[in-house]
Protein backbone atom coordinates (compact mmCIF):
# COMPACT_ATOMS: atom_id res chain seq x y z
CA UNK A 1 0.00 0.00 0.00
CA UNK A 2 1.37 3.41 -0.98
CA UNK A 3 2.29 5.74 1.87
CA UNK A 4 1.86 9.00 -0.06
CA UNK A 5 -1.34 10.86 0.83
CA UNK A 6 -3.77 11.29 -2.05
CA UNK A 7 -5.24 14.66 -2.98
CA UNK A 8 -8.60 13.31 -1.81
CA UNK A 9 -7.18 12.38 1.61
CA UNK A 10 -5.73 15.86 2.06
CA UNK A 11 -8.95 17.51 0.92
CA UNK A 12 -10.96 15.37 3.35
CA UNK A 13 -8.66 16.30 6.24
CA UNK A 14 -8.98 19.99 5.44
CA UNK A 15 -12.73 19.56 5.07
CA UNK A 16 -13.18 18.37 8.65
CA UNK A 17 -10.71 20.83 10.22
CA UNK A 18 -13.49 23.25 11.13
CA UNK A 19 -15.10 20.65 13.38
CA UNK A 20 -11.92 20.13 15.41
CA UNK A 21 -10.53 21.90 18.49
CA UNK A 22 -6.92 22.22 19.56
CA UNK A 23 -6.16 19.62 22.24
CA UNK A 24 -3.83 22.10 23.96
CA UNK A 25 -5.93 25.27 24.20
CA UNK A 26 -9.35 24.25 22.77
CA UNK A 27 -9.21 26.96 20.08
CA UNK A 28 -10.58 26.04 16.63
CA UNK A 29 -8.22 24.28 14.25
CA UNK A 30 -7.68 25.29 10.64
CA UNK A 31 -5.79 23.80 7.69
CA UNK A 32 -2.10 24.56 7.39
CA UNK A 33 0.51 23.64 4.79
CA UNK A 34 1.90 20.82 6.93
CA UNK A 35 -1.30 19.76 8.69
CA UNK A 36 -3.48 21.65 11.18
CA UNK A 37 -2.94 24.62 13.48
CA UNK A 38 -4.93 26.78 15.86
CA UNK A 39 -5.13 30.54 16.32
CA UNK A 40 -2.69 30.25 19.23
CA UNK A 41 -0.17 28.71 16.79
CA UNK A 42 -0.18 25.18 18.15
CA UNK A 43 0.51 23.04 15.09
CA UNK A 44 0.00 19.37 14.29
CA UNK A 45 1.79 17.84 11.35
CA UNK A 46 0.14 15.58 8.85
CA UNK A 47 1.64 12.12 8.53
CA UNK A 48 2.72 11.18 5.03
CA UNK A 49 -0.17 8.70 4.90
CA UNK A 50 -2.70 11.54 5.24
CA UNK A 51 -3.85 11.48 8.87
CA UNK A 52 -3.03 13.97 11.65
CA UNK A 53 -2.15 13.06 15.21
CA UNK A 54 -3.58 15.37 17.86
CA UNK A 55 -2.16 13.24 20.67
CA UNK A 56 0.01 15.09 23.16
CA UNK A 57 2.00 14.18 26.28
CA UNK A 58 1.64 10.65 27.64
CA UNK A 59 -1.32 9.93 25.35
CA UNK A 60 1.02 10.11 22.35
CA UNK A 61 2.66 6.85 23.43
CA UNK A 62 -0.50 4.73 22.99
CA UNK A 63 -0.32 2.18 20.17
CA UNK A 64 -3.76 0.55 19.93
CA UNK A 65 -4.13 -2.24 17.39
CA UNK A 66 -0.85 -3.59 16.04
CA UNK A 67 0.11 -3.85 12.34
CA UNK A 68 -0.65 -7.60 12.44
CA UNK A 69 -4.11 -6.95 13.89
CA UNK A 70 -4.85 -4.28 11.31
CA UNK A 71 -3.73 -6.49 8.41
CA UNK A 72 -5.94 -9.30 9.71
CA UNK A 73 -8.91 -6.96 10.07
CA UNK A 74 -8.50 -5.58 6.56
CA UNK A 75 -8.24 -9.10 5.14
CA UNK A 76 -11.34 -10.34 6.95
CA UNK A 77 -13.51 -7.28 6.35
CA UNK A 78 -12.50 -6.98 2.69
CA UNK A 79 -13.60 -10.60 2.22
CA UNK A 80 -17.14 -9.39 3.01
CA UNK A 81 -17.99 -11.56 6.00
CA UNK A 82 -19.15 -8.60 8.07
CA UNK A 83 -20.83 -6.82 5.15
CA UNK A 84 -24.28 -7.47 6.72
CA UNK A 85 -23.17 -5.60 9.86
CA UNK A 86 -22.01 -2.66 7.77
CA UNK A 87 -25.21 -2.69 5.69
CA UNK A 88 -27.45 -2.62 8.78
CA UNK A 89 -25.38 0.17 10.30
CA UNK A 90 -25.52 2.20 7.09
CA UNK A 91 -29.28 1.68 6.78
CA UNK A 92 -29.85 3.01 10.29
CA UNK A 93 -27.53 5.95 9.59
CA UNK A 94 -29.50 6.82 6.46
CA UNK A 95 -32.74 6.68 8.45
CA UNK A 96 -31.38 9.06 11.08
CA UNK A 97 -29.41 11.65 9.08
CA UNK A 98 -28.84 12.95 5.58
CA UNK A 99 -25.92 15.32 6.02
CA UNK A 100 -23.57 16.85 8.60
CA UNK A 101 -20.62 15.22 10.34
CA UNK A 102 -20.34 11.49 11.07
CA UNK A 103 -17.77 10.70 13.78
CA UNK A 104 -16.54 7.12 13.98
CA UNK A 105 -15.05 6.71 17.46
CA UNK A 106 -12.67 3.77 17.31
CA UNK A 107 -12.82 3.67 13.51
CA UNK A 108 -10.06 1.16 12.90
CA UNK A 109 -9.46 0.91 9.15
CA UNK A 110 -12.51 3.07 8.37
CA UNK A 111 -14.46 0.15 6.87
CA UNK A 112 -17.77 0.93 8.61
CA UNK A 113 -17.43 4.69 8.17
CA UNK A 114 -16.94 4.16 4.44
CA UNK A 115 -20.14 2.16 4.17
CA UNK A 116 -22.10 4.80 6.09
CA UNK A 117 -20.76 7.68 3.98
CA UNK A 118 -21.68 5.78 0.82
CA UNK A 119 -25.30 6.00 2.03
CA UNK A 120 -24.98 9.68 3.05
CA UNK A 121 -23.67 11.55 -0.01
CA UNK A 122 -23.94 14.97 1.69
CA UNK A 123 -22.14 14.01 4.91
CA UNK A 124 -18.50 14.32 5.96
CA UNK A 125 -16.70 11.73 8.07
CA UNK A 126 -14.14 11.82 10.86
CA UNK A 127 -12.28 8.65 11.82
CA UNK A 128 -10.84 8.66 15.35
CA UNK A 129 -8.44 5.91 16.43
CA UNK A 130 -5.22 5.58 18.41
CA UNK A 131 -3.68 2.96 16.13
CA UNK A 132 -1.41 4.49 13.51
CA UNK A 133 -1.43 1.34 11.34
CA UNK A 134 -5.23 1.54 11.30
CA UNK A 135 -5.24 5.27 10.54
CA UNK A 136 -3.01 4.75 7.52
CA UNK A 137 -5.93 2.87 6.02
CA UNK A 138 -8.69 5.05 7.50
CA UNK A 139 -7.16 8.15 5.88
CA UNK A 140 -7.88 6.51 2.51
CA UNK A 141 -11.19 4.90 3.40
CA UNK A 142 -13.41 7.53 1.78
CA UNK A 143 -12.91 10.77 -0.13
CA UNK A 144 -15.13 12.60 2.40
CA UNK A 145 -13.49 11.20 5.54
CA UNK A 146 -10.54 12.66 7.43
CA UNK A 147 -8.55 10.64 9.96
CA UNK A 148 -7.20 11.79 13.33
CA UNK A 149 -5.09 9.93 15.87
CA UNK A 150 -6.78 10.16 19.27
CA UNK A 151 -7.44 8.11 22.40
CA UNK A 152 -11.24 7.96 22.51
CA UNK A 153 -11.19 7.40 26.27
CA UNK A 154 -10.03 11.02 26.62
CA UNK A 155 -11.99 14.25 25.95
CA UNK A 156 -12.32 14.55 22.18
CA UNK A 157 -10.57 17.33 20.20
CA UNK A 158 -13.93 18.12 18.61
CA UNK A 159 -16.10 21.19 19.00
CA UNK A 160 -19.43 20.82 20.85
CA UNK A 161 -22.66 19.85 19.05
CA UNK A 162 -21.19 19.45 15.57
CA UNK A 163 -21.90 15.77 14.83
CA UNK A 164 -25.10 14.45 13.27
CA UNK A 165 -24.09 10.86 14.04
CA UNK A 166 -21.55 9.11 16.22
CA UNK A 167 -20.60 5.54 15.32
CA UNK A 168 -19.07 3.18 17.87
CA UNK A 169 -18.42 -0.24 16.36
CA UNK A 170 -16.76 -2.91 18.53
CA UNK A 171 -14.84 -0.14 20.29
CA UNK A 172 -14.57 1.45 23.75
CA UNK A 173 -17.25 3.98 24.67
CA UNK A 174 -17.06 7.49 26.07
CA UNK A 175 -20.66 8.47 26.79
CA UNK A 176 -20.00 11.96 28.03
CA UNK A 177 -17.96 12.91 24.97
CA UNK A 178 -20.39 11.27 22.58
CA UNK A 179 -23.13 13.44 24.05
CA UNK A 180 -21.03 16.61 24.04
CA UNK A 181 -20.17 16.45 20.34
CA UNK A 182 -23.64 15.39 19.14
CA UNK A 183 -26.22 17.86 17.95
CA UNK A 184 -29.48 17.77 19.93
CA UNK A 185 -31.17 16.03 16.99
CA UNK A 186 -28.26 13.62 16.46
CA UNK A 187 -27.93 9.93 17.26
CA UNK A 188 -25.40 7.44 18.56
CA UNK A 189 -25.14 4.05 16.85
CA UNK A 190 -23.35 1.35 18.85
CA UNK A 191 -22.42 -2.13 17.61
CA UNK A 192 -21.41 -4.66 20.28
CA UNK A 193 -20.84 -8.43 20.34
CA UNK A 194 -23.57 -10.55 21.90
CA UNK A 195 -23.04 -13.46 24.28
CA UNK A 196 -22.95 -16.01 21.46
CA UNK A 197 -20.27 -14.18 19.47
CA UNK A 198 -17.58 -16.74 18.56
CA UNK A 199 -18.91 -18.89 21.39
CA UNK A 200 -18.00 -22.14 19.63
CA UNK A 201 -14.42 -21.03 19.11
CA UNK A 202 -13.66 -19.35 22.43
CA UNK A 203 -13.14 -22.51 24.43
CA UNK A 204 -11.42 -24.48 21.67
CA UNK A 205 -8.91 -21.74 20.82
CA UNK A 206 -8.55 -20.20 24.29
CA UNK A 207 -9.98 -16.83 23.25
CA UNK A 208 -11.15 -14.06 25.52
CA UNK A 209 -14.84 -14.54 26.28
CA UNK A 210 -17.60 -11.93 26.22
CA UNK A 211 -18.03 -10.40 29.66
CA UNK A 212 -21.59 -11.28 30.77
CA UNK A 213 -21.78 -7.85 32.43
CA UNK A 214 -20.89 -6.04 29.20
CA UNK A 215 -24.42 -4.86 28.41
CA UNK A 216 -24.98 -3.65 31.97
CA UNK A 217 -21.71 -1.74 31.92
CA UNK A 218 -22.62 -0.14 28.60
CA UNK A 219 -25.96 1.01 29.92
CA UNK A 220 -24.35 2.50 33.02
CA UNK A 221 -21.89 4.44 30.89
CA UNK A 222 -24.46 5.70 28.37
CA UNK A 223 -27.72 6.10 30.30
CA UNK A 224 -26.74 9.40 32.01
CA UNK A 225 -26.35 10.94 28.56
CA UNK A 226 -28.64 8.96 26.21
CA UNK A 227 -31.99 7.24 25.88
CA UNK A 228 -32.06 3.87 24.13
CA UNK A 229 -34.34 4.14 21.09
CA UNK A 230 -33.97 0.60 19.78
CA UNK A 231 -31.75 -2.47 19.98
CA UNK A 232 -31.65 -5.22 17.36
CA UNK A 233 -29.69 -8.45 17.76
CA UNK A 234 -28.44 -10.51 14.85
CA UNK A 235 -26.48 -13.73 14.37
CA UNK A 236 -24.45 -14.72 11.33
CA UNK A 237 -23.24 -18.26 10.73
CA UNK A 238 -20.26 -19.04 8.54
CA UNK A 239 -18.30 -22.04 7.34
CA UNK A 240 -14.82 -20.60 7.09
CA UNK A 241 -11.47 -21.83 5.84
CA UNK A 242 -8.75 -21.89 8.46
CA UNK A 243 -7.01 -18.79 7.10
CA UNK A 244 -10.13 -16.68 7.58
CA UNK A 245 -10.70 -18.08 11.07
CA UNK A 246 -7.15 -17.06 11.93
CA UNK A 247 -7.77 -13.56 10.53
CA UNK A 248 -11.03 -13.29 12.49
CA UNK A 249 -9.22 -14.13 15.72
CA UNK A 250 -6.13 -12.05 14.93
CA UNK A 251 -8.15 -8.87 14.37
CA UNK A 252 -9.86 -9.01 17.77
CA UNK A 253 -8.90 -8.43 21.42
CA UNK A 254 -7.51 -11.94 21.85
CA UNK A 255 -4.66 -10.93 19.54
CA UNK A 256 -3.29 -8.73 22.33
CA UNK A 257 -2.65 -11.94 24.28
CA UNK A 258 -1.89 -14.50 21.56
CA UNK A 259 0.94 -13.98 19.04
CA UNK A 260 0.09 -14.58 15.35
CA UNK A 261 2.03 -17.86 15.13
CA UNK A 262 0.17 -19.25 18.15
CA UNK A 263 -3.19 -18.28 16.64
CA UNK A 264 -2.24 -20.03 13.41
CA UNK A 265 -1.07 -23.12 15.29
CA UNK A 266 -4.34 -23.42 17.22
CA UNK A 267 -6.51 -22.82 14.17
CA UNK A 268 -4.52 -25.37 12.13
CA UNK A 269 -5.66 -28.07 14.55
CA UNK A 270 -9.32 -27.48 13.62
CA UNK A 271 -11.11 -29.46 10.92
CA UNK A 272 -12.07 -27.33 7.91
CA UNK A 273 -14.39 -25.74 7.12
CA UNK A 274 -14.86 -24.27 10.58
CA UNK A 275 -18.39 -23.46 11.75
CA UNK A 276 -18.45 -19.97 13.28
CA UNK A 277 -21.27 -17.90 14.77
CA UNK A 278 -20.86 -14.13 14.92
CA UNK A 279 -23.44 -12.40 17.10
CA UNK A 280 -23.86 -8.64 17.36
CA UNK A 281 -26.31 -6.02 18.57
CA UNK A 282 -26.99 -2.67 16.89
CA UNK A 283 -28.28 -0.09 19.36
CA UNK A 284 -29.59 3.39 18.55
CA UNK A 285 -29.40 6.07 21.23
CA UNK A 286 -30.77 9.60 21.31
CA UNK A 287 -29.28 12.41 23.42
CA UNK A 288 -31.07 13.22 26.66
Amino acid sequence: MSTAPSAAALAALHGIAGFLACPVCAEPLEPARSGLRCTSRHSFDRARQGYVSLLTGDAATGIGDTPDMVRARAEFLDAGYYAPVAAMLAAQAARLASNGLVVDAGAGTGYYLRKVLDRLPRAAGLALDISKPALRRAARAHRRAGAVAWDIRQPFPIRPRVASLVLNVFAPRNGGEFRRILRPDGALLVVTPTADHLAGLAGVLGLLGIDPRKDARMERSLSPHFLLERRDEHAMRFSLPGAQVAAMVAMGPSAHHLPPDEIERRVAALAEPVAVTAGFALSVYRPR
